[in-house]
């Protein structure tokens, strides 16, 4: 490191880490949880239901069909039934949209040369590190089912994102259909 100035060095690096945290700060989060003991075989339907809690359900009727097909589509691959009435299982969300600060760093900088880094005689640098916040929209999406005989949650799992609502609908159908899969290859399908 004799040519690089340990200061820009190090701003470019701290400049690095604050992006690559930024970056996976944005990536998909997924948990879940579920009732120990509970025979997940003995289910074969499910039915839809309201659910009152934090957040509720999406105010728009063609993003609430969504999730409802994502999650149905899901709900088929581990062998249940969606009905009507009387399901075996009772299957509800949530929907919380918040807003979130994300920073964004730039450093430029330069450092001496060899009477700087090479020869520990200190040296003559300049660099700036300039910033600038912006407000993304984080959405989670939390999936309880519910044992209606037995009145109790069973299995809850939720998944949280940054969102675009202004995107293409046919792409963020593809991410939420990405998000169910990834949640719910957590949904067991035999009794555990």
């Amino acid at each position: 490191m004799k040519l690089i100035n340990r200061l820009t060095f190090i701003a470019t690096l701290l400049c690095t880490l604050v992006f690559l945290m930024a970056a996976f700060g944005r990536a998909q989060e997924v948990h879940y949880n579920y009732a120990p003991g509970t025979n997940f075989s003995a289910y074969k339907t499910y039915q839809w239901v309201d659910l009152q809690g934090p957040g509720g359900k999406v105010p728009d009727q063609l993003i609430e069909q969504s999730i409802q097909r994502a999650v149905d589509e899901q709900l088929a691959q581990k062998g249940l039934t969606r009905v009507e009435k009387g399901g075996d299982l009772m299957v509800g969300y949530h929907a919380i949209i918040r807003e979130e600060q994300a920073v964004n760093l730039n450093g430029f900088g330069w450092g001496g040369g060899p009477w700087g880094g090479g020869w520990g005689y200190g040296g003559m640098s300049s660099g700036t590190v300039t910033g600038q916040t912006s407000t993304i929209p984080v959405g989670t999406l939390l999936i309880d089912v519910v044992d209606p005989v037995k009145k109790q949650l069973v299995w809850r799992g939720d998944v949280t994102k940054v969102v675009d609502l202004k995107k293409d609908p046919d792409k963020n159908y593809k991410n939420l259909q990405k998000a169910m899969t990834k949640l719910f290859k957590n949904y067991p399908t035999t009794g555990k």
